[in-house]
This record gives structure tokens, C-alpha cells and sequence, in this order.
């Protein structure tokens, strides 16, 4: 009784039983609709922020924030640019040299291609988390001059390795002999295995320490680049320009969004396009919310007429309609929430439970950058989905209000 006379009337009529069981069926249908697509906007989100947060994680676990090289291929003189580096930046709080190159590995008859990086293990562990994904052995292993080698879980399959065992590198560096000129080999011993989970670096990259490194590559006292993890990964672009700024001398100053760009640049659009289209069926289902409307504003067209010779404004009786279609679409958008927001947080058990009753792989390792489906719930993202169907569901139900508010009494109880 304390409600305002359109609010009260239209909560009414939201729970009175419906004459027209077809016009019940019409604002369950749209009431699904709705949960469906908000649940499903929801989920889709959150697993595309998990997989975009995975895989940068696991970029960064092996790539670096920054990295600093010369222009010649060969950095000299980097340990006092390494602490000048740090020095000269609070938000540089670590670098470490490297030496890379790519050679052939080979091991009982199998060879394969590999991106190898001679590290220091102790430096190394400041700037990188490759540590963390051992699965067998430490980088601790590897020691200047005993020529060891720490593989891909991949690529120690694809060999046929295990650590303990050897294989032999061969450098695309030509040493000369009396029998001519023939690639530079070594035999090196395999002291363990990482797993990353994202297959272009488990499948080929491998780690020997930095000394053996410059002696297999030929590099002398001089490096590929330095490694700088900094402060703030986001900032990494501006950051790596004032590094460049401030450093005397040419060097060349790159990040991991310029490494990556164009794949972070893909899972942005991707999120983009899934939003728009699944918005649309959030569109879809509030619209059913029109024709739910205009057939109970056709069967109440007596109830409005003597609601209309009683006093009641237009405006009020256009105010009846929208709380009820406002009613339909909130209870839909809180069940599709409540389902989103479910899914999302249960994500890894749902998805292997299915994949165990249909005994299918959604993301195969050798196809996908990730082998796992990961979710990331935002609360802003929540948010957003929540008003943008809110906001249609609103729009769905202006018309038939106003069609309704058009109603003359006179012409509706005619045949009354």
C-alpha cells in the first residue's frame, strides 16, 4: 500500500496467473533467453581474459619484459651496462646477459631444431621463472664448462631423451679441419626438463650456460642482449625507451608486446568480436521481451481502460508496462549472473569432466598455444554484461508501454 500506484499495479500483474498461457510460455521463453546469453557472455569473457593472462604468463616465464641487444649482434661490455641499467631506472629491477642461437640436436637417430639460449642460471632466475616449470632436474646443473642442457618436454620426447643421457649439438658455425670445413659438434649431457604448457617453447627451445654458449657460438667476451625484468609489465614500452634514452651509445630496445603484438593484438579483437555477437543474443532474447508486452497490453486493453476512467495518467499506465518487462528482464539477467559467474569460477572442473565423458581434447598441445582452458572472472566485465542487458531489456519495453498509454477508454470497453 506504500507503493506508488504504477509500481504496485505492475508488480501485480507480473505475478498474477495469466489468462493467455501463450503470453505465460512467450516471458519464459524470453526469461531464458536471457539467462543463456548473459551466462554464456559471462563464461566466453572469462575464459578468453584466462587465456590471455595464461599466455602471457607463461610468454613472460620464458621471453623477458625488455631486452636490450646491439646492433653488430654481439654486446660487449655488458656486465657495467647491466649495472648501469639497473642503476639508472628504479623500475629495472633486474637484468641478465644471454647468448642465443639456433642449432640441430641430435640424439639415438632422431634430430631436431632448436632455439638455444645460453643463460646464467643465478641471473636468470631474477628475470625469468623458467625454474618454476622444471619437471625434472635444475637449471642448477647447468655449471660453465661441463657442457650440459636443460630441453623442452617436447623436444626430449622428440629426441627420445631423458636426463642423464647425451646428445650432440651442432652449431651452424663452421670450424675449419684438414678434412675441410665442417659444422662445430659437441656432445652435451641432458641435466633436465621444463614443461611451460604452451608447445612453441617446450618443442624447441633448449638452455646450456652461458660460457659454453659463447664458446659453441663463437661469440668471444660479448653476448646476444641483456634480459631487464622490470617493475611493472604493462609499462614495458615506456620504460624500455627511457632505458634507451638514457644509455650512451646505439643500442636496440625491444619489449615483449612489440615480440608479441600481433598475437595479443588477435585476442583482443577476438574478445571484441565474441562480445558483440553473443550481446546479440542478449539482444534477441530481451526483445522477445516486445512481443511478451504487446500481447498483454492487447489482453489487458479493458483493465487499462478502467484504469484510464479512474484517473490513472498515461504516463502511469506506461510505467504499469515497463515495471513488468523490467521484472522479466531482471530475473533473467540474475540467473544468467548467478550461471556466469558459476561456470566461470568452475571452469577447469566442468571442462575436463567433459572431456572425460565424450573423450575428447578441447585444446590439443601441438595446435594451441595452451593446453588447459583458464578463466579469469572480472568483476567489471560482470558489470558491463549486466547493465548492457539491463539497458536492452529496457528499450525492449518501450513500445508496447507506450502502445499501451495510447490506449482510449472509450473504444476499449465498447463491447464490454
Amino acid at each position: 500500500m506504500f507503493k506508488p500506484l504504477p509500481l504496485a499495479i505492475g508488480l501485480r500483474y507480473t505475478r498474477a496467473k495469466r489468462r493467455n498461457h501463450f503470453i505465460s510460455f512467450i516471458s519464459i521463453v524470453s526469461m531464458i533467453g536471457l539467462v543463456l546469453g548473459v551466462t554464456a557472455l559471462i563464461t566466453v569473457l572469462s575464459v578468453m581474459n584466462g587465456f590471455e593472462r595464461e599466455l602471457r604468463e607463461r610468454i613472460l616465464g620464458m621471453a623477458s619484459h625488455a631486452t636490450i641487444q646491439s646492433f653488430d649482434g654481439s654486446l660487449r661490455g655488458w656486465e657495467g651496462l647491466s649495472e648501469r641499467v639497473e642503476a639508472s631506472d628504479p623500475r629495472v629491477l633486474a637484468a641478465a646477459p644471454y647468448v642465443a642461437g639456433e642449432a640441430m640436436l641430435s640424439a639415438f637417430g632422431n634430430i631436431s631444431g632448436a632455439l638455444v639460449r645460453g643463460i646464467e642460471p643465478s641471473a636468470e632466475e631474477r628475470v625469468a621463472q623458467i625454474a618454476e616449470h622444471m619437471v625434472r632436474g635444475s637449471l642448477d646443473g647447468l655449471e660453465p664448462g661441463t657442457f650440459q642442457i636443460v630441453l623442452g618436454i617436447e623436444l626430449a620426447a622428440q629426441l627420445g631423451v631423458r636426463v642423464g643421457d647425451s646428445i650432440v649439438l651442432m652449431a651452424p658455425q663452421a670450424s675449419v679441419s684438414p678434412a675441410g670445413v665442417v659444422p662445430r659438434m659437441r656432445r652435451f649431457g641432458v641435466t633436465g626438463v621444463f614443461e611451460v604448457g604452451m608447445y612453441e617453447y617446450d618443442r624447441g627451445t633448449a638452455f646450456i650456460h652461458l660460457d659454453d654458449a659463447r664458446a659453441l657460438f663463437q661469440t668471444g667476451e660479448g653476448v646476444t642482449g641483456l634480459r631487464l625484468r622490470l617493475e611493472d609489465l604493462m609499462q614495458a614500452g615506456p620504460v624500455g625507451r627511457d632505458v634507451a634514452r638514457s644509455l650512451e651509445g646505439v643500442f636496440r630496445v625491444t619489449d615483449w608486446t612489440q615480440q608479441h603484438a600481433n598475437l595479443f593484438r588477435a585476442i583482443q579483437m577476438e574478445k571484441v568480436v565474441m562480445f558483440i555477437i553473443l550481446s546479440l543474443i542478449v539482444a534477441v532474447a530481451a526483445f522477445n521481451i516486445v512481443s511478451t508486452l504487446v500481447m498483454l497490453v492487447t489482453d489487458k486493453q479493458s483493465d487499462i481502460a478502467i484504469l484510464r476512467t479512474l484517473g490513472l495518467k498515461p504516463s502511469a499506465v506506461m510505467l504499469v508496462f515497463i515495471v513488468q518487462g523490467v521484472v522479466i528482464g531482471v530475473v533473467g539477467i540474475t540467473l544468467g549472473v548467478v550461471g556466469g559467474v558459476s561456470l566461470a569460477l568452475n571452469i577447469d572442473v566442468v571442462v575436463p569432466l567433459i572431456e572425460r565423458l565424450t573423450g575428447t581434447e578441447f585444446l590439443s598441445a601441438d595446435v594451441y598455444y595452451i593446453n588447459e582452458l583458464p578463466s579469469d572472472l572480472r568483476v567489471r566485465d560482470v558489470v558491463r554484461i549486466s547493465g548492457l542487458a539491463f539497458l536492452l531489456t529496457l528499450l525492449a519495453t518501450l513500445f508496447p508501454a507506450w502502445r499501451a498509454s495510447r490506449t482510449r477508454p472509450a473504444e476499449a470497453l465498447r463491447y464490454e
